[in-house]
């Protein structure tokens, strides 16, 4: 028989073997929580205050989860019909939502019932947020117009119908208590000024607008249409 060499075979380390910090750190990663709702999830918000629990707006209700709950720790169900957008304040002490009906409701995040009901809009309201000084409410409608509201009063402030589509969207400033934006499938984000009568600024984003975001410096905005990019403004 011809002679042979036996191979040597060259042993390396298992991976993971060594502890370091990059293995603690993936480690730390566990297999993703899947929650089932019974309807599209319209919005899923987090509150700016410990625990940190989050807000998912879907169908007709809102649950709001902890961080470790696979189940709601509480349910907000005094919709119509679908609800939308259910954003909480900057305190985290309470919670707002649109709805199909075209109500904007407000809820305290230790109770059932809604605090205030604010009727004004024609059509559904697909976007809610809080202004900076956490005392009015900034909404937006499927009847081209958006609203600012007066929190202890109950009241309607001020409306602007310069949109020619829905309103789709929209998010207020933190640093300025009067700057807000609204988004709009008429394919234009608008900036408006609550002291002013009419927008401060408009911008073309060339497709329908779906979802618009302040950075937190407020230098930047970011706005989101179909079908193209996002565009950075």
């Amino acid at each position: 028989m011809p002679s042979y060499k036996p191979v040597a075979i060259p042993l390396y380390p298992k991976l993971g073997e060594k502890i370091t910090q990059d293995t603690l750190y993936w480690k730390r990663y566990k297999t993703p929580v899947q929650i089932k709702e019974f309807g599209a999830v319209t919005k899923i918000d987090f509150s700016p205050s410990e625990p940190c629990n989050y807000a998912v707006t879907a169908s007709t209700r809102i649950h709001i989860y902890g961080r470790y709950s696979q189940e709601p720790i509480k349910t907000f169900s005094r919709f119509k019909d679908t609800a939308y957008c259910g954003a909480y304040r900057g305190d985290g002490r309470l919670l707002a939502a649109g709805c199909e009906d075209s109500v904007v409701q407000l809820f305290d995040i230790n109770g059932k019932a809604a605090l205030r009901q604010f009727i004004g809009h024609s059509k559904a309201v697909h976007f809610v947020d809080f202004t900076g000084d956490n005392f009015r409410l900034v909404s937006g409608s499927d009847d081209y117009a958006s609203k600012i509201w007066d929190i202890p009063n109950g009241t309607e402030i001020s409306t602007y119908r310069e949109h020619t589509d829905y309103v789709r969207c929209g998010c207020a400033s933190k640093l300025n208590d009067d700057l807000f934006v609204t988004g709009s499938y008429d394919h234009t984000v608008k900036v408006f000024d609550a002291r002013t009568e009419k927008s401060v600024m408009t911008m073309e984003h060339e497709q329908p607008v779906e979802n618009v975001l302040l950075f937190p410096s407020g230098g930047l905005l970011v706005s989101a249409g179909m079908p193209k990019s996002p565009a950075v403004v």
